[in-house]
Order: structure tokens, then sequence, then C-alpha cells
């Protein structure tokens, strides 16, 4: 039951492999990915499996299911979770408790299973809202262009054209 309500309309997780962590490195590790506001728990494989088909998430590669697997949650996005989860394993005042011994075996996007290399190169909800501002802007800023670059190239005419009569008018 405490599994079903940890992981209750879950939608962005990481499935992680935690294989030989002494209890130092595994107690830096939570707490570090805590103060980033991510928890990792360690489950049950049987019954992670359950729960998730339960919640409609199934994943193809059924051998994810197999060695010591951890559940790590808690982001606004799964590429932020993934993102810092990946900065974590790679920190250099950390990673050698970690090396080869944590190891993210799949990742969970809005409810779809995804490769952790693909959620770590997806936006973040304010990376896609400003590439979407971006592209819709984009055309007007064009449009405003188009539209005064017509008038410049003719301000700089009838300017040439005003000191010719200037400089004709001076040398009367």
């Amino acid at each position: 039951q405490a599994l079903r309500k940890d992981f209750e309309g879950l939608k962005d997780m990481l499935i992680v492999e935690v294989n030989g962590v002494d209890s130092l490195a595994n107690s830096g590790l939570r707490t570090n990915l805590r103060k980033k506001k991510i928890r990792l728990k360690l489950v049950k494989n049987s019954f992670a499996k359950k729960i998730f088909s339960e919640n409609g998430i199934s994943f193809p590669n059924q051998s994810i299911w197999s060695g010591p697997t951890a559940i790590a949650w808690g982001a606004a996005s799964i590429a932020e979770l993934s993102r810092e989860f990946q900065a974590e394993l790679k920190n250099p005042k950390t990673s050698a408790g970690y090396k080869d011994k944590v190891k993210v075996k799949s990742a969970v996007a809005d409810g779809s299973p995804v490769s952790f290399e693909l959620a770590l190169k997806m936006p973040t909800r304010e990376e896609a809202i400003s590439n979407i501002v971006g592209l819709i802007l984009s055309p007007a800023g064009r449009l405003a262009a188009q539209l005064t670059a017509p008038g410049g190239v003719l301000a700089g005419q009838i300017k040439t054209i005003s000191e010719k009569t200037e400089g004709a008018a001076s040398a009367n």
C-alpha cells in the first residue's frame, strides 16, 4: 500500500539500478537529491512492476525489472529530473562513490517509457514555452522589418535629394 500511495499519479520518473553503493555514498546521494526535491526509493521489482501496470505504465523492455531497482521522482519535469540526477552522478566531489554502481535503466515521461538519453534532451516546461513564443514572434519580427525597410530606403533617398538641393542652392 505504501508504494501505491507514493507512486499514485506519478508520470515522470527514472528507473535506476543501485548496486554496491556503500551506506555513506547512499546517504549522500539521497541527501543531495532531497535538496533538489528529488526522492529516491528502493523498490521490489515485482511490486513496482505491478503498481506501474495498474497506473497504465508498461515497459516494452522487461529486463529493467532485474537487479536492484530504485525509483527517482520529484522534479518539475522529466528533463529537470534527468539533468539533476545526471549532474549528481557526475559531481566530482561525490561521483567516486557512485561510479559504475548507479545506472539509469529507463525513464518515464508523462506516463510513457523513454530512454534516459531522450529524457536528458527533452525541454523543460519553461524551455518549451520560450521556444514556442520565439517561433510565434519570429514571423512578426520579420514582417516588421520588411515593413520598415522600404520606409528606411525612402527616407535615405529623400535625405540624399534634400542634401543635393541644399548643396545646389548654396553653390548659387
